[in-house]
């Protein structure tokens, strides 16, 4: 215990030293500075090597932000581009439907202008041939396929003969067509007595003379053998005029 003392108070004993209380908020004011300005240092390098070595921050976010620009720009330009090809498509269609419908006409007329000058040609030479003819006939009588399978067209002109033109003709038409069916002879007769709209669409009414195109649909299956018109004077039973075709087989 005494050698203890004589150590601490003693020539030999550790010096002691004395140092004064810095608050923590002061050492805090101290060290914050210190880091930002080693932080400014560092980030000062890493901007000076990247210089260095040719990437220019500045300049890289420019030209991102000009091609962002540009790409908003191509985009909206791009929209543009295909809303107006949507609207050359539409316009395309509309024309190419217009070409077609102008076409469509065309050979509606060029066949309407064909008939006209074969009924012209026939009524020119009807003074010569008035004499013969009965007081109703049928002229041009043709029965042909139509676009559809088991769809035909009927074709002829009605004439009346010279004595008894400016005589209205009231009466209606009929076809009977014969033809097999699965190996069965089948008849099939137009228009149909149950449908009053098909009946009134084969009813005849003129003076000198009227042309007849008038469909008729058949079974697909149907093979046509031959195609009757009758025509008929109004509150008569027995026909006025009738005429058959045979169709090829």
């Amino acid at each position: 215990m005494i050698r203890s003392l004589r150590r601490k108070f003693s020539i030999s004993a550790p010096r002691l030293s004395v140092r004064p209380h810095v608050p923590w908020y002061v050492r805090w004011a101290i060290v914050l500075p210190i880091l930002a300005l080693f932080g400014l240092l560092v980030w000062w390098a890493y901007n000076s090597g990247l210089e260095f070595a040719g990437f220019h921050r500045g300049q890289t976010e420019k030209e991102l932000t000009e091609l962002r620009e540009r790409v908003h720009y191509l985009e909206s330009e791009n929209a543009s581009q295909a809303n107006q090809i949507a609207a050359y498509e539409r316009q395309g269609q509309i024309e190419q439907a217009s070409t077609q419908g102008i076409e469509a006409q065309l050979r509606s007329l060029n066949d309407e202008n064909a008939r006209l000058k074969e009924d012209l040609l026939f009524f020119q030479n009807l003074p010569l041939t008035g004499a013969r003819e009965a007081e109703l006939s049928i002229h041009r009588l043709k029965i042909e396929p139509d676009s559809l399978p088991g769809e035909y067209l009927c074709r002829m002109l009605l004439v009346q003969s010279v004595q008894q033109r400016g005589k209205a003709f009231q009466g209606n038409m009929q076809l009977v067509v014969n033809g097999e069916q699965d190996g069965r002879k089948v008849v099939l007769q137009f228009p149909q007595e149950d449908s009053p709209s098909d009946v009134a669409g084969y009813q005849l009414s003129f003076k000198y003379y009227q042309r007849v195109d008038k469909g008729f649909k058949l079974p697909p299956e149907m093979k046509v053998e031959s195609v009757q018109v009758r025509v008929f004077e109004k509150g008569m039973q027995e026909p006025k005029v009738q005429q058959t075709v045979n169709l090829p087989s």
